[in-house]
């Protein structure tokens, strides 16, 4: 039998106006993202901006429109490769779509995804469509904030993406350029101290910073509250102390916790509570997929069950 070809995909959402058109044509028009054969470029909305035919011709791409997504199938979608035989595949996903209903054909392989958000609009977007939101950038490789506006909202936005998807790089342009969003000073406990005490409130901001910012962490010594957590088949000597996040609502809660190398962990049960004394690594793991912190515990102790146990992501 035959292998189909594989397929790159390209996945390109966001919400209606946000700047996808604009953001893929300008993506399909540079010298570093030309190929030999045929682009075909998938629209499941038609938004105010419209693509320059010129650029359409110089990139061979063509391009093919749903108009909803009872009509976006794996079989439609099946029928379009054989259509065009194309060397990749870009699709500009309607932001309203609900995208646990996108099967693709088994031969298309998403390549990269990416969410495109326009920052001057997004507040009124988030305030009433978060959980949308959220399923829009938990598997995205990008998300692309443009237009956006420097207010504390941003970081705010930033944690709440990480919370569900750390893997994510997330970028915020204004007219000028890249703005940085994340400074030590806006950190709601002293980093540079002899040991980083983390209140309650302040553990998810530190879990999400600390994956980010090595040169911050490294070295450092941190103490928290922290249930305990030990996975199946986890080495005896490590285990992970975390706490329960929600995210966006009761619905998407998720335990944020990094791995604890401890000489006393075969002693601690899981869903115990603890205090925490750690310094704070960098280290290659496979359970991060790549580099990540790892806690060294100088000391555990045990400690009584907090009031809040699930805390809220500021």
């Amino acid at each position: 039998m035959v292998q189909k070809k594989e397929i790159p995909v390209y996945f390109i959402n966001g919400f209606l106006e946000a700047g996808k058109t604009n953001f893929i044509q300008f993506t399909i028009n540079e010298d570093y993202f030309q190929i030999d054969g045929k682009t075909l470029l998938i629209l499941c909305e038609e938004g105010m901006e419209e693509y320059d035919e010129e650029i359409l011709k110089k990139s061979n791409t063509v391009v093919e429109v749903f108009e909803n997504q009872d009509e976006f199938t794996a079989e439609a979608l099946k029928a379009l490769e054989a259509k065009h035989d194309p060397e990749r595949i870009i699709i500009e996903f309607n932001g309203m779509w609900d995208l646990k209903k996108v099967i693709f054909p088994g031969n298309w392989v998403r390549e990269q995804q990416i969410t495109i958000v326009d920052g001057s609009t997004f507040a009124g977007y988030f305030a009433n469509m978060k959980s949308m939101f959220l399923d829009m950038v938990r598997y995205s490789d990008l998300v692309l904030f443009n237009r956006a506006v420097a207010t504390d909202d941003l970081l705010s936005y930033r944690r709440m993406i990480l919370a569900v998807n750390n893997r994510a790089q997330i970028v915020f342009e204004d007219e000028e350029g890249e703005l940085d969003v994340v400074g030590e000073e806006d950190l709601p406990y002293d980093v540079n101290a002899p040991v980083i005490e983390l209140a309650e409130e302040a553990y998810p901001i530190w879990y999400l910073d600390a994956m980010e910012q090595e040169e911050r962490y490294n070295g450092k010594t941190v103490e928290f509250l922290a249930m305990v957590y030990k996975p199946r088949n986890f080495p005896v000597n490590q285990f992970v102390p975390g706490r329960f996040v929600m995210t966006c609502c009761a619905d998407d809660v998720s335990f944020l916790g990094f791995i604890c190398r401890y000489a006393g962990a075969p002693r601690l049960k899981t869903r115990q509570w603890i205090k925490v004394t750690a310094e704070i690594r960098y280290e290659t793991m496979r359970d991060y997929n790549g580099k990540g912190p790892v806690l060294y515990a100088t000391k555990v102790e045990p400690a009584s069950k907090p009031a809040q146990e699930v805390l809220g992501l500021q």
